[in-house]
């Protein structure tokens, strides 16, 4: 850091050193102007005329004014004013006290509002303008008095200008603050809502596999000792779906990988082409699944095909953990006009108090396919079924404002 620019910090940080510098400053330049008398014939102006007692000590007492300008404006400007009416009274030769009270009415202007500089400023022209013209010893015409006008307007128009640049400058400032503020916001608004989707990814996949593991690990260790090749086989199962689940989970967590690091998932995110090997999966579990299309082969935007599949997915992982393998689900997925729905059903008995037995509480995978759909814009209902069994039945619009985002990207 330059020594000017460590001087200018020093004296932003103690402003009333920096007013006591102006105040030293423009007394010298005041003493230094009352030595010259603008209508001297001689060529050499300088020192034809000396100022008297009165008029340096109202210099001195003008300049002391403004050590205060900063903390009281207005009481500045009516003491330097005041001195320099009784300057202009009886100061003959006179010394150029007006200065302090230019530089007053400046920092009026500078540091309040623009009414109060047009008042103050016309009424301080006006008063010492008039007072040197009629009451002054110079006639009224002469240049001192047009200079006093001439030096209180260009004060307050300076001061008033210098007001206006630094309200500018800190509303852009605010604004950039602001908009800073906003991107932060937006950017955590963001992030909370990958993290519920990833969220809700997990649990998805998590519960499926799982599920179908475990179903599938109890057949086996019923079955292992008098029937070996029906344990094989499903234990064949537990390592498929486990391997699925593996898959799933690490196209999910690779998400979370940051730019550069290596291995980052390529693997399409699940649609309903790949319904045909949900519902396999648990056909391979012993629950018995139709399946009926009416979509009309049309290809879903990416959002709505993958709530979708979750959708079903999660419908089915519910079937298969409260009815059992004994119930008999049946999936349809139909294109009506701008929406595709998607009903899921089954037979079986619910426990009363199970997480999708209808009840108030309702369980995290029902939340979670609520989330899903209502993300969307669409609508999601569940409960029991007359006559037993439980439905399950969502409204995916197509023209959502995620699907418009995202149908572009889709072939």
């Amino acid at each position: 850091m330059s020594t000017l620019q460590r001087t200018r910090t020093w004296l932003t940080a103690h402003p009333l050193a920096l007013d006591a510098a102006l105040a030293l400053g423009v007394l010298t330049c005041m003493l230094a102007g009352s030595f010259v008398d603008p209508h001297a014939q001689h060529p050499d102006k300088w020192g034809t005329r000396t100022p008297d007692a009165v008029g340096i000590t109202l210099m001195v007492l003008a300049a002391a004014a403004l050590v205060a300008r900063r903390r009281s404006p207005l009481p500045v400007l009516a003491a330097t004013s005041a001195l320099t009416l009784t300057e202009l009274v009886t100061g003959d030769p006179r010394a150029p006290v007006a200065m302090a009270a230019v530089i007053a009415l400046y920092t009026v202007a500078s540091t309040t509002d623009r009414p109060t500089t047009w008042r103050v400023g016309l009424l301080t022209m006006t008063v010492l303008t008039a007072t040197a013209m009629l009451v002054g010893p110079a006639p009224w015409y002469d240049q001192e008095n047009i200079g006093i006008f001439a030096w209180t307007g260009m004060a307050a128009t300076a001061g008033d200008a210098v007001r206006s640049r630094r309200a500018f400058v800190a509303a852009i400032r605010e604004r950039a603050e602001r908009a800073e503020r906003t991107r932060e916001e937006e950017a955590r608004r963001r992030v909370a809502e990958e993290r519920l989707r990833i969220a809700r990814d997990l649990h998805d996949v998590v519960a499926h596999h799982i599920a179908l593991v475990n179903v599938q690990a109890g057949v086996a260790a019923h079955v292992m000792d008098k029937r070996p090749d029906q344990a094989k086989e499903a234990l064949a199962h537990v390592r498929e779906a486990s391997r699925s689940a593996l898959g799933e989970l690490r196209a999910t967590v690779g998400l979370l990988r940051q730019s550069g690091d290596p291995e980052a998932p390529t693997e399409p995110a699940p649609g309903l082409t790949r319904l045909g090997e949900l519902v396999g999966t648990f056909h391979s579990a012993g629950l018995a699944v139709d399946v009926v299309r009416a979509d009309e082969g049309s290809t879903l935007p990416a959002a709505v095909d993958l709530a979708a599949y979750r959708v079903i997915q999660e419908a089915l992982t519910n079937v298969q953990k409260h009815a059992g393998t004994q119930a008999k689900a049946e999936v349809s997925v139909v294109r009506v006009g701008p929406n595709v729905e998607i009903t899921v059903l089954d037979d079986g008995a619910r426990n009363p108090g199970g997480p999708d037995s209808g009840g108030a509480g309702g369980g995290h995978g029902l939340l979670g396919m609520r989330e899903r759909v209502t993300a969307l814009g669409g609508t999601l209902t569940t409960g029991p079924r007359y006559g037993g069994g439980f439905r399950v039945h969502a409204i995916l619009p197509l023209t959502s404002r995620t699907a418009r985002a995202e149908a572009p990207a889709r072939p």
